[in-house]
C-alpha cells in the first residue's frame, strides 16, 4: 500500500505562491525526461503549423467566424457548421496540446539539477511566442484571413520552431562556455546560410499569399502580386539556400572540420534536395493540397536543420561537478 504524505496548509501556501518552485523542491526528473520534454515542445511546435496548414488548405479557415468563441453564440464548433468547422475547431484545441507541451517543458527545466536558468528562459520564451501567436491568429480571424497577418502568424511559428530547437539542442549539451569548433570565415558562412533560409522562408509565405489556396471557400483577398512570378524568386533563393549549403559541406571537408557539423550539413543538404523536388512538382502540378502540405512540412523540417547547423559549430561542455571527498579508509577498502 502507497502511503499519501501529508499536505499542510504551509505546504499549500506554497504551491499557490510559486507552483514551479513547490515542484522543483519535490522532483528531479533525469536529464532524458527533460529532453523528451523539450523535444514534445518541438515536434508539436511543427504539429501545430502543418494542422494550420490542413485548415487553409482545405478551405476552412473561416470555420470558426469569430474568435476567441467558434460562433457569437457557441464556444465550440456545432454539428450545423459541417466539416469545416470540425477542422478549424480542432486546430484551435491543438494550441492548448501545445500549451501542456511547453508548460512541461517548462516545470522539467525548473525541475532539473543543477538548476539551470538558460533552459527555463528558453521555455518560457516558447510560452510568451505561443500566446502571442494565438492572439494574432484570432486577428487573423477577425479580419477574415488578410494574407499579410497569415504570413505574420506563419513567420511567428517559425520563430517558435526555432526557440524549440535551441532549447532541445540545449538540453543536450552543458553550460559551459560555447567554444569555437571551425574558425570564423564558415561561421559566416554559416550565418549567411540561415540569412538566406529566413529569407526564403519569408517570400514563402509571400508566394502563399498571393496564390490560389486562400485558405475559405469564400471570397479572400489575395496579395496584389503575381504568384508565378513570387514562385520563381522563391525558387532561385531555394537554389541559394542550396548552393551555400554544398559549399559548406565542401568547406568542412576541406578543412577536417569535426563531425558534428559534417553530419547535420549533409542532413540539411539531402532534406533540402527532397524540399525543392516537392516544390517543383507541386509547381507544375497546378498545387494540388496534398503536395502544399507536404512542403509546409518540409519547410518546418528544412528550418530546423538549418538551427542545428548552426548550432552545431561550436560546443558547450557540462560544468565540473565537485564530488564529496571519500574517507582514506573506504578508498583503501575498495582498492
Amino acid at each position: 500500500m502507497v502511503r499519501v504524505p501529508n499536505v499542510t496548509r504551509a505546504d499549500a501556501a506554497a504551491a499557490l505562491r510559486n507552483p514551479l518552485a513547490y515542484i522543483a523542491a519535490r522532483w528531479t526528473p533525469t536529464p532524458r525526461t527533460v529532453q523528451r520534454a523539450a523535444l514534445a515542445a518541438l515536434v508539436m511546435s511543427v504539429v501545430i503549423v502543418v494542422t494550420g496548414g490542413a485548415v487553409r488548405l482545405t478551405g476552412s479557415g473561416l470555420g470558426c467566424p469569430t474568435w476567441p468563441k467558434c460562433t457569437d453564440d457557441s464556444l465550440t464548433a456545432t454539428s450545423e457548421m459541417g466539416l469545416h468547422g470540425a477542422i478549424e475547431f480542432g486546430n484551435r484545441m491543438l494550441t492548448y496540446v501545445l500549451c501542456a507541451a511547453v508548460g512541461w517543458a517548462i516545470i522539467a527545466a525548473r525541475s532539473e539539477k543543477p538548476y539551470r536558468r538558460s533552459l527555463t528562459r528558453l521555455g518560457w520564451a516558447q510560452f510568451w511566442v505561443v500566446m502571442g501567436n494565438a492572439v494574432l491568429g484570432g486577428i487573423v480571424v477577425l479580419v477574415g484571413l488578410n494574407p499579410y497577418t497569415v504570413a505574420a502568424h506563419f513567420l511567428l511559428s517559425s520563430a517558435l520552431i526555432a526557440v524549440a530547437a535551441v532549447m532541445w539542442q540545449r538540453t543536450r549539451e552543458g553550460d559551459g562556455a560555447p567554444r569555437p569548433l571551425v574558425g570564423k570565415a564558415v561561421q559566416q558562412l554559416v550565418w549567411s546560410l540561415v540569412a538566406a533560409s529566413v529569407l526564403l522562408i519569408a517570400v514563402g509565405t509571400v508566394v502563399t499569399g498571393a496564390g490560389p489556396h486562400a485558405g475559405d471557400s469564400s471570397e479572400v483577398d489575395r496579395i496584389p502580386v503575381d504568384w508565378e512570378t513570387v514562385a520563381k524568386l522563391h525558387a532561385v533563393l531555394a537554389w541559394i539556400v542550396v548552393t551555400l549549403t554544398f559549399a559548406l559541406w565542401f568547406v568542412l571537408k576541406a578543412v577536417d572540420a569535426p563531425k558534428g557539423p559534417l553530419n547535420r550539413t549533409r542532413e540539411l543538404f539531402v532534406i533540402l534536395l527532397a524540399q525543392g523536388a516537392i516544390g517543383y512538382v507541386q509547381y507544375f502540378t497546378n498545387l494540388p493540397e496534398v503536395l502544399v502540405g507536404a512542403h509546409m512540412f518540409g519547410s518546418t523540417v528544412m528550418w530546423i536543420w538549418v538551427v542545428r547547423v548552426l548550432l552545431s559549430l561550436r560546443e558547450r561542455a557540462y560544468d565540473e561537478v565537485e564530488l564529496p571527498a571519500q574517507p582514506t579508509d573506504a578508498v583503501a577498502t575498495r582498492a
